[in-house]
């Protein structure tokens, strides 16, 4: 073993304790005090070379630190969002909104009116509906390719009218 782990197990046996009782005033959590004293002793080691057991200031030092890391903690605790457990408080939270929805659903209608209303069944049947174009040629009493046709221009035509909107670039 190297000097500064001799060094380093002999600080963890003599102030463990007593850096875990100053820690758990301000930590109630035992399990977090004892890290909070890992992360005091891990700061330490890091700082080998200030510590001068000739001295008699070992332990302020060990408490300094250790009241870094508390408040370091507590710190980073009041960052963190917290989690909401009361039922009013989760109750008053708004509710998502459908604007998004209701705005899109405005510029579709307002594409959909400047349509022919030949270009407007079709649409309204193959895309809303979910007809195929027979069913939808069947049902406007045209052929199957006129409904093709119109489908092809009825979307160039909504195209336009979502550039002309300012939808579309």
């Amino acid at each position: 073993m190297t000097r500064d782990e001799e060094l380093m197990t002999a600080l963890y046996t003599e102030h463990y304790g007593v850096l875990l009782a100053f820690v758990s005033r301000y930590e109630r959590d035992r399990h977090r005090a004892e890290d909070l004293v890992q992360e005091t002793l891990l700061r330490a080691w890091k700082h080998i070379e200030r510590i001068d057991v000739g001295r008699d200031t070992t332990r302020s030092y060990l408490l300094t630190i250790a009241r870094n890391v508390v408040s370091n903690a507590w710190r980073a605790e009041q960052r963190r969002p917290r989690l909401v457990s009361d039922p009013d408080a989760v109750a008053a939270v708004a509710a998502a909104d459908n604007v998004d929805q209701l705005v899109e659903g405005w510029l579709i209608r307002a594409a959909l009116d400047r349509l022919s209303v030949e270009h407007r069944e079709v649409v309204q049947a193959v895309y809303y509906d979910g007809q195929t174009v027979a069913d939808t040629a069947r049902r406007l009493s045209v052929p199957e390719g006129t409904v093709k046709s119109r489908t092809y221009y009825a979307v160039r035509a909504l195209r336009a009218a979502f550039e002309e909107m300012g939808v579309l670039r």
